[in-house]
């Protein structure tokens, strides 16, 4: 999804959707896919299952940072989260879709707009587009997205209630790590 350039930054903090009760379904694709800007190791040892919310957040949140998005999701209740179906980008990466699609983008937006000097993904996509990424453009395509599909359609990914987001900072070697979170309503 994102350019190389972009990708091969590290030392970023982030607000993510995280979602670990779904590695059991995604990390028979994680696990053998890699990031073109980290190619020696696999997704699930860099983050856990997730949907980005916000990357590049602020570099060094503060407390009035904090207030911002408190303030931002103060009305978003928490609600279901489900994956029903997978997908791909233009550029093979393979996702699958959170439902209510149109209750994330618009918990995204709210984000954005409490942070507009942090434009998502730097600013390369005008309207970026939910998604948890289960392999990279290098490893995605079509036939992930099928066996993605059809194990969906045998056995459903789990739902997962989400209450909270997550804030996380990447090291210098693109591991991720949780650094708090904020509730929603």
């Amino acid at each position: 999804m994102v350019s190389e350039v972009w990708a091969a930054r590290t030392e970023l903090t982030a607000i993510l959707i995280t979602v670990p009760e779904l590695a059991a379904f995604t990390d028979r694709w994680r696990s053998v896919s890699r990031s073109s800007a980290r190619p020696q190791v696999p997704l699930t040892e860099l983050i856990p299952p997730h949907v980005t919310v916000l990357v590049p957040w602020v570099a060094e949140p503060t407390e009035a940072d904090l207030a911002r998005l408190r303030a931002a999701v103060a009305d978003v209740p928490a609600f279901e989260l489900s994956f029903p179906s997978a997908g791909q980008f233009p550029n093979g990466t393979a996702w699958l879709k959170p439902e209510p699609f149109d209750q994330v983008r618009g918990l995204l937006r709210k984000v954005f707009e409490a942070f507009p000097e942090c434009p998502p993904y730097g600013g390369e996509f005008a309207e970026p587009h939910p998604h948890l990424t289960i392999s990279s453009s290098a490893q995605g395509g079509p036939s992930v997205v099928a066996e993605a599909n059809a194990a969906l359609a045998a056995t459903p990914a789990p739902t997962v209630r989400l209450t909270e987001l997550g804030l996380w900072r990447e090291d210098a070697e693109g591991v991720w790590e949780q650094f708090g979170a904020v509730p929603l309503r």
